[in-house]
């Protein structure tokens, strides 16, 4: 008797995977849906896109001297061609503000608003909450695993880490 993985019956696939490299991928994929998900039913209902939460969130840890727009593109959770959209949003809800460096006249920086660290204060308990929901099943010793695991995958995909080996 073949037993099936619980990523094949969430998906109906009635073929074992080529791998278990490539059932792991597609179970990661899978688990990074649902959690997104989970976070985004917090953040939704106050008018905001997780990657809008994610914005504010680095822009509150920016400090006074704003952060530029490049920085706030590459400082993202999930990598986006469209943070001057993203910004344009957030700009237009008065949670951020933006100006043009007066260094370089090229370069615009962003700040949050007050307005944007209500929005962020209101979030915290329930993102909180729901983070550990999340891992809930995960003692913290096989948390601290996790995260290791995680950092492994991302450097051995990360460019500039194969330059550094």
């Amino acid at each position: 008797m073949i037993v099936m993985s619980r990523v094949q019956r969430e998906l109906r696939q009635q073929k074992p995977f080529a791998s278990a490299a490539q059932e792991a991928v597609v179970a990661l994929m899978r688990t990074a849906d649902v959690v997104r998900r989970r976070i985004a039913a917090e953040v939704e209902p106050r008018g905001i896109t997780t990657q809008q939460f994610n914005v504010l969130r680095i822009l509150r840890g920016g400090g006074t001297d704003g952060v530029p727009t490049l920085e706030v593109g590459a400082r993202m959770i999930e990598q986006t061609p469209g943070v001057t959209r993203l910004l344009d949003r957030l700009e237009a809800k008065g949670l951020v503000r933006r100006q043009r460096c007066p260094k370089d006249r090229r370069q615009h920086l962003c700040w949050i608003t007050p307005q944007g660290i209500e929005v962020l204060a209101t979030l915290e308990r329930p993102i909180v909450a729901a983070t550990e929901d999340i891992l809930r099943l995960l003692k913290q010793q096989d948390r601290i695993a996790f995260i290791r695991l995680l950092d492994a995958i991302r450097a051995s995909l990360d460019p500039s880490e194969q330059s550094q080996g």
